[in-house]
């Protein structure tokens, strides 16, 4: 893999990506009071129990540290080799649904994110994954991230965190 500028907006990924999960099918970002509220939601997940956002196909962990990257311009293989994002509940050990927790850094960049700072990262994830051959929609990416911004800033007001269940 090439190296990228962080300045450049690029994800730098480095040479030590650790990432090699599948994509996920179902993706729910939700706010809880704590990681044991978060895990306690890990089989059957948020619904109904915490305000929810749901989203498509695509390898969640991967892009909680390629926002993460993007937004604080950390580099992709430091958030990796830090753990992130952290494992909250994995009950199967990766061959079922888990919780994940959106790190802090991220969950304040989202909170703290305006309109067009939104739309310049989906616009740097989007151009990251079609470097790496996947197609991702502008318009969906940007409302992704605009939807879940809204989300952490629900967290913020609350004194709680963002995580995500997947399954």
């Amino acid at each position: 893999m090439v190296d990228r500028d962080p300045s450049d907006g690029g994800v730098d990924r480095g040479a030590s990506s650790r990432h090699h999960a599948p994509v996920s099918v179902i993706i729910k970002f939700f706010v809880a009071p704590e990681d044991e509220a978060a895990a306690a939601v890990v089989e059957r997940g948020p619904d109904g129990v915490f305000e929810s956002l749901a989203c498509g196909n695509f390898d969640i962990e991967e892009a909680l540290i390629e926002w993460e990257s993007i937004f604080t311009g950390r580099r992709f293989e430091v958030l990796a080799a830090a753990d992130e994002p952290r494992v909250v509940a994995d009950p199967d050990e990766g061959e079922g649904p888990m919780v994940l927790a959106a790190s802090a850094p991220l969950q304040d960049a989202l909170t703290a994110a305006d309109q067009p700072r939104l739309a310049e990262v989906s616009q740097l994830w989007v151009r990251e994954r079609a470097a790496e051959d996947k197609t991702l929609d502008q318009e969906l990416a940007t409302k992704l991230l605009e939807n879940l911004a809204h989300l952490a800033r629900t967290a913020g007001g609350r004194d709680a965190r963002l995580y995500c269940w997947m399954a």
